[in-house]
C-alpha cells in the first residue's frame, strides 16, 4: 500500500492550516456529496409529501433541528411504501456528483481506504458503495415488513454522533489513527466526522459546516461540484 502525503496546494479551494502527514483512509457523505440527490426528499416527492419533508431536511443539515428525530419524523411518513419503489427511485434518480469515479479511482490507485458514511438508506447506499468501489460502508437500515416500510428505522441510528464513531470504528479496525483520516461532507450531520478526521473537508457545504472547517487546523472548503478538487488537498494527483 502507497500512503500519501497531505500537502495544501493553494487554488480555488479555500483552506487553512491543513496538516501535512500520510492519509490512509478517506470518508464520504453520501447525498449531496458522493451523489447529487437528497433521496429522502426523492422519496418524498414520489408520495406526495416533498415540501413537508424537504423542509425538515434543510432544517437539519442546517443545524437547526436534532438530525435523528428529523430523520425519524420524515421516515413515519413512508410508512407502506413497497420495498420495490425505493429500486425504480434509486434507478430513476440517482446520479452521481461530478468527479466522484475519478477521485475514487485516485484514491484506489494511492492505496488509500475509502468508506462511505451516510445517515441516509442501506438500500441506497449498498448500491452506491459497490458502483464505486468503496471499501466500506455505513448507513441508516429501514425497517420493512412484508414487503413495506413501517415507517421506523432499524437501530441503532446513524446521525452525527454515529458518523463519527463509525469513522472511529472504520480506522481503527485498519489500524489506522484518525490524524491519518480525511471526510469530506455537506451538512450539519457531517459536523463531529469532519472535525475528528486528519482534514476535513466542506463540499458545497451548509454555512455552519463551511464556517466549521475554515477555523479549524485540517479544515479546508470546496465551493464548486467537481470532487476531484478534494485530491489535492491529501497531496495527489488525478489518476
Amino acid at each position: 500500500m502507497t500512503d500519501a502525503m497531505v500537502d495544501l496546494i493553494p487554488g480555488p479551494i479555500h483552506a487553512e492550516n491543513a496538516p501535512c502527514q500520510k492519509i490512509r483512509l478517506f470518508a464520504a457523505d453520501m447525498e449531496s456529496t458522493i451523489i447529487e440527490q437528497e433521496m429522502i426528499d426523492v422519496i418524498a416527492e414520489h408520495i406526495g409529501c416533498g415540501k413537508q419533508v424537504a423542509a425538515i431536511t434543510r432544517a437539519a443539515m442546517e443545524g437547526a433541528i436534532d438530525f435523528e428525530a428529523a430523520l425519524q419524523a420524515r421516515v413515519a411518513l413512508f410508512a407502506g411504501l413497497d420495498i420495490a419503489t425505493l429500486d425504480q427511485l434509486y434507478d430513476r434518480h440517482v446520479t452521481l456528483m461530478p468527479g466522484a469515479e475519478t477521485m475514487m479511482r485516485t484514491l484506489k490507485a494511492h492505496g488509500i481506504a475509502t468508506a462511505l458514511v451516510t445517515g441516509g438508506f442501506s438500500i441506497f447506499a449498498e448500491r452506491v458503495a459497490a458502483r464505486l468501489g468503496f471499501d466500506s460502508w455505513r448507513a441508516n437500515t429501514l425497517d420493512i415488513a412484508d414487503g413495506r416500510l413501517t415507517g421506523r428505522l432499524v437501530p441503532p441510528i446513524i446521525g452525527r454522533a454515529g458518523k463519527r464513531r463509525a469513522l472511529e470504528d472504520i480506522a481503527a479496525w485498519r489500524g489506522i489513527s484518525l490524524s491519518e483520516t480525511a471526510a469530506i461532507g455537506d451538512g450539519a450531520n457531517d459536523l463531529d466526522m469532519l472535525m475528528a478526521a486528519g482534514v476535513g473537508i466542506a463540499f458545497r457545504a451548509k454555512p455552519i459546516v463551511m464556517d466549521a472547517m475554515l477555523s479549524r487546523a485540517g479544515g479546508a472548503v470546496l465551493d464548486d461540484g467537481n470532487l476531484t478538487d478534494a485530491l489535492p488537498l491529501i497531496g495527489i494527483s488525478i489518476a
